[in-house]
């Protein structure tokens, strides 16, 4: 095995968050090496390439208000954003009905009062959480001991609102509402927002004005491809870090064949995945637990290509939203590139209908995504130029999606221990952020913070910080 020369940091991991915080230390002076599993940069966010030169995204690429770490980011590199489709009416299916709506509330009358006592009841929750310390919040313990589920049954009359939530969540979570605590999503809905406009469902659900408002020129992989080519060679990708030892003298990560020494190392993977790696010392019993349980949901994204979005024609926004068992898709979006054409509409498919369908042959899946479009935007759905899939379960390296999502009992008991250094380890990525956890943004805050924070334990110029405050521990401390 052969020995690089020792750099100040090594950074493990070349999605958004590894490259951020990459490029925050050597601006700040610091030599760095970022080592990437993967034959490509980018982590969660991936470009498809379309015929006629454009791309669609196959994961993370919505963007909105509030969410300005991620934004700053794209404009400091040049890459610019544009409207997702908003215009024209949703469509609202439940079972073999579908209705058009506009607006932010589906035209579901008998199901009206569930949901609106939910949100209320949501919203006015959120404002008691503690997005630093969430296990401080108000009846935390009681809280964290129900599933999300659980507590929207309890305020529910029917079925309407829990269906509902259970859409929202298919996608934005990749998991159903029974296997996230309900301390869990308050504190997720809380951080969707900043430190000067509190989170809220409607900014978390939303197009225009909330978290789907803008995609990237581009695609969203750019962002990570440009800071890539600004690190020049510090960029080591099919490296996988194997092992991560200590000493006195420092830091040497391995990977297959390469050993790189270093004053300090940021992990910025999955933290399901940081288990895998082989740490000595070990890391502490509690964090190791708690990495272990962050685990990801099961998501797909299913997309079909048209010549052009047809579907404007009609005065429809290509926006569907599917309560209950009305077909694989639980939500949809007109994903066309900006000038308009192709037309590309994209479904999510995750947590209890990916159990249902990722295991059956592709080209019956296939037809049932093409069933559940053509609900929304008329028979003209089911004969696309061409269809492409992404499951991110198959990626040995991210393992699912799109974030990771906390049972019951996990975070007031472990929390804590989330982004406690491991001596001289730190740790950045989307699950490390409060606000924006598990979005681009999210990720972007973490790199930062995490470079920040490598930048304050030397003498060299601290890196630029998220106004995000976050508490340091050290390894043999207890949180």
């Amino acid at each position: 095995m052969l020995t690089n020369t020792r750099v100040d940091v090594v950074v493990v991991g070349a999605g958004l968050a590894g490259l951020v915080a990459a490029r925050e230390l050597r601006a700040a002076g610091a030599t760095v090496q970022v080592l990437e599993a993967r034959g490509r940069v980018g982590g969660r966010t991936l470009n498809h390439d379309l015929p006629n030169g454009e791309v669609v995204e196959a994961g993370g690429q919505f963007v909105g208000p509030t969410q300005k770490h991620v934004l700053a980011l794209a404009k400091d590199l040049g890459v610019a954003t544009f409207p997702a489709n908003d215009a024209g009416d949703t469509v609202y299916v439940h079972g073999a009905r579908a209705k058009r709506y506009s607006g932010d509330i589906p035209p579901d009358y008998a199901a009206l009062p569930d949901i609106g006592v939910m949100m209320a009841r949501l919203e006015r929750l959120t404002r008691t959480i503690d997005l630093a310390k969430p296990w401080n919040s108000p009846n935390a313990a009681e809280l964290d001991k129900l599933t999300t589920e659980s507590w929207a049954r309890k305020l529910s009359l029917g079925r309407g609102g829990v269906e509902l939530l259970e859409a929202l969540l298919a996608s934005a979570y990749g998991t159903t509402a029974a296997e996230a605590s309900a301390l869990f999503t308050l504190w997720y809905v809380a951080g969707a927002g900043d430190e000067d406009h509190p989170g809220s469902l409607a900014r978390l659900m939303g197009v225009a004005g909330g978290a789907q408002e803008s995609r990237f020129v581009g695609g969203s992989q750019l962002l990570s491809l440009r800071m890539a080519e600004e690190l020049d060679g510090a960029v080591t990708l099919n490296a996988p870090a194997r092992r991560i030892t200590q000493t006195p003298g420092g830091v040497t990560v391995s990977t297959d064949d390469q050993a790189w020494e270093a004053d300090h190392v940021i992990v910025a993977t999955p933290p399901h995945l940081v288990t895998q790696i082989d740490f000595d010392p070990l890391l502490p019993a509690q964090q190791a637990a708690l990495f272990a349980r962050m685990t990801f949901g099961m998501l797909m994204k299913c997309e079909a290509i048209y010549d052009r979005p047809f579907w404007r024609d009609q005065g429809l926004s290509g926006q569907g939203v599917f309560r209950g068992q009305s077909g694989p898709v639980c939500s949809m979006f007109d994903n066309s590139p900006p000038p308009g054409e192709p037309g590309v509409l994209m479904g999510f498919l995750g947590a209890r209908e990916w159990k249902n369908w990722s295991t059956r042959p592709a080209h019956e899946r296939r037809g049932a995504v093409l069933r559940s479009f053509a609900k929304v935007v008329g028979p003209q759905a089911l004969e696309p130029v061409d269809y492409f899939e992404q499951d991110w379960t198959l990626e040995p390296w991210t393992r699912g999606g799109p974030t990771s999502v906390l049972a019951p009992g996990v975070l007031t008991e472990l929390g804590r221990w989330r982004d406690v250094p491991h001596g001289s380890v730190h740790w950045a990525g989307a699950e490390h952020a409060d606000y924006w956890n598990g979005f681009m943004d999210g990720a972007v805050r973490s790199g930062k913070d995490a470079a920040a924070a490598v930048s304050a334990t030397t003498s060299r110029p601290t890196a630029a910080r998220s106004t995000e405050t976050r508490t340091e521990f050290t390894t043999g401390e207890s949180p």
